[in-house]
């Protein structure tokens, strides 16, 4: 299988696309699955799904992502992507080509108990596919009453898997404020309503929310990515424009941080007499894995594999799959330092050893083993 599943990522590596625009990688794995027998179906403009079909009407699901980041890469590997400032810097050609392997697995395997369904989504980066996919029907049209999930991750080593019971990554929001104020010409700052002095104090009190404004027992990050505005040295500044993102785990204590980042605005409005438009955007909820599955998951695990793993702030859009079923996510190990992979996600330097691939699907193998659906 290594050798297919290194097929498989290495071609839909080099046609990275973009959100829910994935005609191509749609054709590609649509053609895998009907060549092992599969009758797909179409969710969420270019997603798909593929049933293995059991005795029973209960099914459980496995599901991979399957957009990349606009991203110019920089690996010069051999199967580069073809798209100038499109990349598969995350994985998720790697989760893909997991799935797919699983899927020809089963295609030779006998008539499970349950029905096992295999879900490709789109626009896991944005602005979240899993949700459409839910919404269209791709749980609740097969009767699925649980869900795997895996992301391929080089903070842990080769050959480990990351489990936790409980929340494992963020759930998160991102927000913008605009600052208008009244230019004036910089000798007569007393004439105009400085957007710069304004925007620096909601910098300095959004850094305070964290510190003084939740429990520091609960984790939370505010942070601002983007600061532009003014025209001139010499000219008060009229607009200040700031973005950025938040990330939490407890809801109490992300409503608390969105609470005082409007309050804070508004106060600041009032103390140097600008207007501050603000806005915030909610995306994915908190990835919280259900503690039941998370016994099925280290059963079907080598204590050498296991690292019992600690919550990240990055999100993933899996959570609504977990709002309306129980689910599990997993981290599959992919760091190899002695050679180079040792780049974060998201990186355009982002590579792996394809043995991983190897382990990911061990990984789905194993749980299905644990619940009696594969021998």
């Amino acid at each position: 299988m290594l050798e297919k599943l290194t097929q498989y990522r290495r071609e839909l590596h080099q046609i990275p696309e973009l959100e829910f625009d994935l005609f191509e990688t749609f054709n590609y794995v649509k053609t895998k699955l009907e060549s092992w027998g599969y009758e797909p179906k179409v969710y969420a403009k270019t997603g798909l799904v593929a049933v293995k079909k059991g005795k029973s009407k209960k099914a459980i699901a496995f599901r991979s992502d399957m957009d990349a980041l606009p991203v110019f890469e920089a690996t010069n590997v051999d199967f580069k992507s073809k798209y100038d400032g499109k990349m598969h810097a995350c994985g998720h050609d790697g989760h893909m080509s997991v799935l797919l392997g699983l899927a020809e697995f089963l295609s030779t395997q006998s008539e499970p108990e349950k029905s096992i369904v295999l879900l490709f989504q789109p626009a896991e980066e944005g602005p979240g596919g899993a949700k459409v996919m839910i919404e269209e029907g791709a749980l609740s049209d097969f009767n699925v009453e649980m869900i795997f999930g895996i992301h391929l991750f080089p903070g842990l080593p080769e050959g480990k898997v990351g489990i936790k019971a409980g929340p494992l990554l963020a759930r998160n929001a991102e927000f913008d404020f605009e600052v208008l104020g009244t230019s004036a010409h910089g000798a007569m700052p007393q004439e105009g309503k400085d957007a710069i002095i304004a925007a620096s104090q909601l910098v300095t009190s959004l850094n305070e929310i964290i510190s003084r404004y939740t429990d520091p027992l609960e984790s939370g990050v505010i942070t601002i990515g983007t600061i532009h505005g003014g025209e001139a040295r010499n000219i008060i500044a009229n607009k200040v424009t700031l973005s950025g993102t938040m990330r939490g785990f407890d809801d109490h204590t992300f409503e608390t941080m969105k609470a005082r980042m409007v309050s804070m605005a508004e106060g600041i409005s009032n103390m140097y007499g600008v207007e501050i438009k603000t806005n915030i955007v909610d995306y994915y909820p908190a990835v919280n894995n259900a503690p039941e599955l998370y016994e099925i998951v280290k059963k079907s695990l080598s204590k050498d594999e296991i690292v019992e793993t600690k919550p990240y702030m990055f999100s993933e859009d899996f959570a609504y799959y977990q709002k309306a079923v129980p689910g599990f996510f997993a981290l599959i190990g992919s760091r190899n330092e002695k050679r180079g992979y040792i780049h974060p996600l998201h990186s355009n330097f982002f590579n792996f050893d394809e043995i991983v691939l190897l382990n990911g699907l061990n990984y789905y193998k194993g749980i299905l083993k644990t619940l009696n659906l594969i021998k």
